[in-house]
C-alpha cells in the first residue's frame, strides 16, 4: 500500500522537522500508523537521505506477530542490535524520539533516564510505566504543532500515534514559556510530575489500543509481563550509541582500522549549519600534510566528550575560557576534569587543525561549541551563528588568498 504522492507532500507542510524526517524515513504501515525498521533507523540517523524513495508497505498482522516472535530479548542484547534485526523490527515516532535522545546522552545520563521511568521506585521499569513516553512526547508534539486545517493534523496525528487525541488533553504547565526546549528535557519535567495523574491512565488506554512493538518486546517480552532493570537498559542504550558511531565510522574506513583525519573532518561537519565546510577541510590539510589517521577508540572517545558538552561548556565558563581562545593542553585537561574522557594528543591536533583557522595553535571555544552543539543534535537545533561562521570564513579566505 501506497500513499499518493501529494498527498505526502501535502501532509509534510503540517509536520515538524523531526515528524518530516520520521516519515520520510519510515517503510511500515499497520493499521494507518508508520513504522521505521531498524534499518530505517540507521539510515535516518547517519544518512541525509533515504537510499531509496520510500513507500510505506503495509503490514499484516500475521506478518507483524511475526516480526515481533523474532526479536531477541534484552539479555540477548549487542552493539549489534539493529543490524542484526535489519528489515525485521517495528520503531514507533515516539520510540524514534527517545532513541534519538539516548544517542546525545552521557553514560552518567543513563541512570536519569532510567529513574526518570521507575516512577514506583522499584529499581524496574515496567511496560506502563515505558508506555507513559508515548503521551509525554504527544503532548510536546501538540505545543509545536503547526495551525491550519485541523482534518490534515489529525491524519498527521494517526500515521504518528496510531490514535486520534484529543486536542484539549494537557499536560499540565504554568505557561508556554515554561516548556522545555528538548525532548529530553521534557521526559524529565514530565515524569516528575505527574505519575502522573492523567497521563499515567492514559497509559493503561494506550496499552490496550496500540500494536506490540520492536523495542516493547526487547524490553519486556512478548507477554509485555517482564521488567527492566537498569544493567540492561544501560546496556541497551550503551550499545545503541556504538552501533551508530561504527556504522559511521566503517561508511569511511573501507575495512581499514583508521580514518583518514579529512574523513573525521567530514563527519563532524555534517547536520551542522556550516555553510563552506571546504574552507575547514582546506585548513585542515594544509595543517596536517602527512595522514597518520584516527583510530574507532579516538573516535569513539570524542563523541563521549560530545554528549558531555553541556558539563564541558559549563566548566569553560567557570575557569572563563569561554571569552578567549584556548590551547591544546588546556583543552585536552579541561575535557578531561569536565567529562573523564581522555582525549589522545593526535586527536585534540586533529581538532585544532579543523577548527584554528588563523593557525595560531588556539582554539576559537565559542565558534567550536556552537558548531559542536549543531553536530550533536544532529541537525535539529536550529542553532545559526550567522555572525560567528561569517568571521570565521573571512579569515579562511584571508589565510587562503595569502598564500
Amino acid at each position: 500500500v501506497t500513499e499518493n504522492r501529494s498527498d505526502l507532500e501535502d501532509l509534510h507542510l503540517y509536520a515538524t522537522p523531526r515528524e518530516q524526517r520520521f516519515r520520510r524515513f519510515a517503510s511500515l504501515e499497520f493499521e494507518g500508523q508508520l513504522y521505521m525498521t531498524p534499518y530505517d533507523f540507521i539510515q535516518a540517523v547517519t544518512s541525509d537521505e533515504p537510499k531509496h524513495a520510500k513507500k510505506w508497505r503495509s503490514l499484516s498482522r500475521q506478518e507483524l506477530n511475526q516480526i515481533l516472535m523474532e526479536t531477541p530479548p534484552v539479555w540477548k542484547g549487542s552493539s549489534k542490535l539493529f543490524r542484526n534485526l535489519n528489515e525485521k523490527g517495528v520503531i514507533s515516532y515516539t520510540e524514534y524520539l527517545f532513541l534519538l535522545c539516548i544517542l546525545t546522552k552521557p553514560h552518567a545520563g543513563f541512570r536519569i533516564a532510567f529513574n526518570m521511568f521507575d516512577t514506583d521506585g522499584n529499581e524496574m521499569v515496567d511496560k506502563k510505566e515505558f508506555l507513559v513516553l508515548q503521551e509525554i512526547f504527544r503532548k510536546k508534539n501538540e505545543k509545536r504543532e503547526k495551525r491550519g486545517d485541523e482534518e490534515k493534523r489529525a491524519m498527521l496525528r494517526l500515521q504518528l500515534y496510531g490514535y486520534h487525541t484529543p486536542t484539549n488533553s494537557v499536560l499540565k504547565t504554568e505557561g508556554e514559556d515554561l516548556v522545555p526546549r528538548s525532548y529530553w528535557d521534557t521526559l524529565r519535567r514530565s515524569t516528575s510530575q505527574a505519575l502522573f495523574s492523567d497521563l499515567a491512565e492514559r497509559a493503561d488506554d494506550i496499552s490496550s489500543s496500540l500494536s506490540d512493538t520492536t523495542l516493547l518486546v526487547h524490553f519486556f517480552g512478548k507477554k509485555g509481563k517482564a521488567e527492566l532493570n537498569f544493567d540492561d537498559f544501560y546496556r541497551f542504550m550503551d550499545n545503541l550509541q556504538t552501533e551508530v558511531l561504527e556504522i559511521e565510522f566503517l561508511s569511511y574506513s573501507n575495512g581499514m582500522n583508521t580514518i583518514s583525519e579529512e574523513d573525521f573532518a567530514h563527519i563532524l561537519l555534517r547536520y551542522t549549519n556550516v555553510e563552506n565546510t571546504s574552507s575547514y577541510l582546506e585548513n585542515m590539510r594544509c595543517s596536517i600534510p602527512e595522514e597518520k589517521g584516527i583510530t574507532f577508540e579516538e573516535f569513539r572517545s570524542f563523541f563521549q566528550f560530545l554528549n558531555n558538552l553541556e558539563d564541558f561548556t559549563i566548566a569553560m565558563q567557570m575557569y572563563n575560557f569561554a571569552s578567549r581562545s584556548i590551547g591544546q593542553d588546556e583543552f585536552k585537561r579541561a575535557v578531561y576534569v569536565a567529562t573523564g574522557v581522555k582525549l589522545s594528543p593526535h586527536l585534540v591536533n586533529t581538532v585544532f587543525k579543523i577548527f584554528d583557522v588563523d593557525r595560531d595553535d588556539q582554539l576559537s571555544y565559542k565558534e567550536f561549541i556552537g558548531i559542536m552543539k549543531d553536530r550533536l543534535n544532529r541537525g535539529f537545533r536550529g542553532y545559526k551563528p550567522i555572525q560567528r561562521y561569517t568571521t570565521f570564513k573571512s579569515c579562511v579566505r584571508k589565510e587562503l588568498y595569502s598564500r
